[in-house]
């Protein structure tokens, strides 16, 4: 009776071990499969979800104040007061002929002391400017010509610098024109692309 009593315990030992192995085992199968799902699938979820849903980078509008500020600080560091070598005076350095182009009759002392006029003469000629060169900004903007990207601001900033004939001119035949420093127009045309100006005829 001992001898069969020890190797029934032995079998029901061996009965338990195997039962709480094979328990073990099959928790395993079902386990492993749940953790691996729960740690991939938001990681892909998330790269998919950055992928559609960053935006597109925003470019500042480049506004009309800015234009003028751009013009200003090349033309004279944005000082009202200046006078060049060639008599050019004021924040966007006007000559006599042009200001007497836009009926200005004011003394070189008045004009420099007094910013607002300066400001209204800069209006006054990119009206004037825009007026004369409307059809070419019609049918040139936004294409190249002569290996240059024609804007409104561009061509304006263009004529402020050279002339509006100059503009024409260089349309026409593709002369560029250099004031008295050797800057030529096209580089203002190329600087003072892409403003968008408040211009209205």
């Amino acid at each position: 009776m001992k001898k069969l009593d020890s190797i029934t315990f032995v079998l029901l030992f061996a009965a338990v071990i195997f039962s709480f192995m094979a328990f073990t085992s099959i928790n395993k199968v079902r386990f492993i499969p749940k953790v691996t799902a729960l740690e991939i699938k938001p990681a892909e979820l998330v790269n998919i979800a950055t992928m559609i849903d960053t935006p597109k980078l925003n470019i500042a509008t480049k506004t009309h104040e800015d234009f003028l500020n751009a013009i200003g600080h090349q033309e004279s560091g944005n000082r009202y007061h200046i006078v060049n070598r060639y008599g050019y005076m004021g924040k966007y350095q006007f000559g006599k002929a042009t200001l007497k182009t836009l009926r200005i009759k004011v003394s070189k002392q008045e004009f420099l002391k007094d910013s607002l006029l300066q400001e209204e003469a800069m209006s006054k000629l990119l009206l004037h400017n825009k007026k004369r060169l409307q059809k070419l900004i019609d049918k040139y903007e936004g294409k190249v010509v002569h290996g240059i990207f024609v804007t409104e601001s561009g061509l304006l900033a263009a004529a402020h610098l050279g002339g509006q004939g100059s503009v024409k001119k260089w349309f026409r035949s593709g002369k560029i024109r250099k004031d008295g420093n050797g800057m030529k127009i096209t580089s203002y045309m190329q600087m003072f692309e892409g403003y968008q100006l408040n211009i209205k005829l």
